[in-house]
């Protein structure tokens, strides 16, 4: 499948700004599945000061903020050649060991809740196991816009019973880790069925195992990632994959909104 991709991210600022940086990984990935056919990230009332590829294999970028700029926009577009694979990535690629897959963070780190329901789960191989998590994690955690927010723990999702995709991969990673596999988060895009326009980004898990390498799980849609996916960035933990982190000088009130277009 041939996505075409907008992700627009504007800032509003009831005052000019004299400083501000920030942090995208909004470059799609070149991976199994998945052929970026081309890609570019424009800027307003910011610039690009440096570019690098991180531990993780994410094209990251470094803008600063125009000295009294009210407003900054980052548009990340491109076109993406995608193929279902049924989620399964393959082999462990780059210079980042698989074992620090297994290290829980502190937006992973698994409370009693989580442990339990991590050794619940069954199955008759690593995949059908990892497949009954998901679906039990699904039932746990109820998918609810705005019941959450970017540092909210896995525990506390798991306890509170509501979240987002967000939270649905924390969780499923913590999980998987407890039961000794790597797993890493996923942040990315989705094309929703009989829509172009999508609510936000997306956010998933994949975990590895022994007879396939890497194999994705979304929790929230209860599958694993077919040609509707694009992966942009990975890490093991929201911290490490978010589109955009940034700081800023100054005592003026923020509003952001966010417009995600993903068309076949």
């Amino acid at each position: 499948m041939l996505l075409s991709v907008t992700h627009s991210t504007e800032y509003c600022y009831d005052e000019p700004i004299s400083y501000g940086l920030q942090r995208l990984r909004q470059t799609a990935k070149a991976r199994p599945g998945q052929i970026v056919r081309n890609w570019t990230t424009e800027l307003e009332g910011a610039t690009s000061q440096v570019s690098y590829t991180d531990h993780f294999g994410n094209f990251t970028e470094l803008v600063s903020v125009i000295s009294g700029a009210d407003k900054i926009v980052v548009r990340a577009k491109g076109e993406v050649e995608t193929e279902d694979i049924s989620g399964v990535i393959g082999k462990h690629r780059g210079y980042t060991p698989l074992w620090l897959f297994q290290r829980h963070t502190d937006l992973t780190r698994p409370s009693d809740a989580i442990k339990t329901l991590a050794h619940e789960a069954s199955g008759d191989d690593d995949i059908a196991r990892l497949h009954d998590l998901m679906g039990r994690l699904a039932d746990a955690i109820k998918y609810e816009s705005g019941t959450t927010h970017a540092l909210t723990t896995a525990a506390e999702a798991l306890e509170h019973g509501v979240g987002v995709c967000q939270d649905h991969a924390h969780v499923f990673c913590s999980a998987a880790r407890e039961l000794g596999y790597p797993a890493r988060y996923i942040s990315g895009l989705l094309r929703m069925d009989d829509t172009d326009l999508q609510a936000a980004s997306h956010a998933w898990a994949e975990v590895h195992v022994d007879a396939l390498g890497w194999v994705g799980f979304d929790v929230s849609n209860k599958v694993s990632p077919d040609e509707r996916y694009v992966c942009v960035a990975t890490g093991l933990d929201y911290s490490d994959a978010a589109p955009i982190l940034g700081i800023r000088h100054g005592t003026a009130n923020e509003s952001l909104s966010v417009a995600v277009v993903v068309e076949q």
